[in-house]
């Protein structure tokens, strides 16, 4: 079964989707063969390098009063700790194109799964910035990538067409919220979900395609 996770470092739900679609297929076990696939998607391509604070986005973004962003930052924790995943405090939020770059390169070498596991705990729990070529460089040698090769990217334009082409290809298909799911280029799971729901729709092509 090819998985295609089309997500953003920046999104909190990609986090917790992600564990919960690992914990899904954890519980199914090795009968259900799977080829898990890192897509690009960025929640805000416009984002300056400074980054801009959390609060003062989200709520201009979405309209939010502070008292429902606190609301939400709750139930991420608990959906998160639910998960194994640990949300720390994240006061602002950065680009992430370059992140997405690197992790283009990492699904080359074998390591993409890895490096957004990391990406993703060094934003969301550790509140490091995921734009910052410092960050992004520990990052790689965390999870054993070649950081001189990383660093030669970030310094460039490469993988950044490729980045590009696959974030306007999943946008052609309706990709416009994430996270999203396309399991075997044809069906779609989108948001957040719990492992429960992600388990059971995974039987069900599984079984479907059997």
């Amino acid at each position: 079964m090819k998985i295609d996770f089309v997500s953003d470092v920046a999104c909190p739900w990609c986090a917790v989707g992600l564990y919960a679609l690992e914990e899904a297929l954890r519980r199914i076990g090795p009968e259900l063969q799977v080829q898990l696939q890192f897509q690009p998607f960025e929640l805000n391509p416009q984002m300056p390098p400074e980054g801009e604070d959390t609060v003062e986005h989200l709520a201009r973004k979405y309209g939010a009063s502070a008292e429902q962003l606190a609301q939400t930052r709750a139930v991420l924790r608990q959906r998160g700790a639910e998960v194994g995943f640990s949300f720390g405090e994240r006061p602002r939020i950065w680009n992430t194109f370059d992140a997405h770059r690197l992790l283009h390169w990492a699904g080359i070498e074998g390591r993409q799964r890895e490096l957004k596991h990391a990406l993703l705990a060094a934003y969301h729990t550790q509140a490091r910035n995921p734009g910052s070529p410092e960050v992004l460089l520990a990052v790689c040698a965390e999870v054993g990538l070649d950081v001189e090769r990383a660093r030669a990217i970030l310094v460039s334009d490469e993988y950044a067409a490729e980045v590009r082409e696959r974030e306007r290809y999943w946008q052609s298909l309706g990709i416009h919220a994430v996270p999203s799911v396309v399991i075997d280029d044809r069906h779609l799971i989108q948001g957040g979900q719990p492992p429960e729901a992600f388990e059971r729709a995974l039987r069900q092509l599984a079984a479907a395609a059997a």
